[in-house]
């Protein structure tokens, strides 16, 4: 496994800025040719580091609604179904969950209809309650700074270094600290293969 480096982390914070940056304008950032560049990007897709390529939509300009932020006190044995729910609807942009195990979202919804669009989301559902705050202006900047690259080994779960393995195990590709945590997770595998 190659160790991922201060290029990769330049090209993640390029792309963070401007998922549209084409790798030749990349390239010319981080002194690598744009095919150079593609192979790292396709790297750190194939790694799970890079997701997916999306566009930031300012709903303001579309008129979708008033922006609001959602703290909801949900009943631990709902929380699941009101993650689904929230996450499901129309107008919702951001999802998070609270150590606390509260449920709080950000939301584009009409005006007039706050209380009852949050209401019909949670219905039949244990909850405490919940506060809407209306939002004036929101700010979006994804960032990598100040971050390190840290793989996971998936037998052990130890930080894999640049001792570490990677492999791929019908067509995913599996990051391990070590080749005996590799020999075990292929062993375990293709015995479970085997019993399938």
């Amino acid at each position: 496994m190659r160790n991922l480096d201060e290029t990769d982390l330049k090209i993640l914070s390029l792309l963070a800025e401007n998922a549209r940056l084409p790798f030749s304008a990349i390239g010319e950032e981080v002194d690598l040719s744009g095919p150079a560049v593609s192979d790292r990007v396709t790297r750190l897709q194939e790694a799970g580091i890079i997701n997916n390529f999306t566009i930031d939509v300012n709903r303001a300009h579309l008129r979708a609604g008033v922006p609001v932020f959602i703290q909801a006190e949900i009943d631990p044995r709902s929380l699941e179904e009101a993650r689904t729910r929230v996450r499901e609807s129309d107008g919702t942009e951001h999802v998070f969950t609270t150590s606390e195990g509260d449920l709080w979202f950000y939301a584009r919804v009409e005006a007039e209809n706050i209380r009852q669009w949050v209401d019909n989301l949670f219905d039949d559902l244990e909850m405490s309650g919940y506060s809407v705050t209306l939002i004036d202006e929101t700010e979006w900047t994804p960032s990598i700074d100040g971050v390190e690259f840290a793989l996971t080994c998936v037998e052990c779960n130890n930080t894999v270094d640049n001792e570490g393995e990677t492999t791929r195990i019908d067509g995913e590709i599996y990051h391990f600290c070590c080749p005996s945590c590799l020999s075990r997770f292929e062993d375990r595998y293709q015995r479970l293969e085997e019993g399938a």
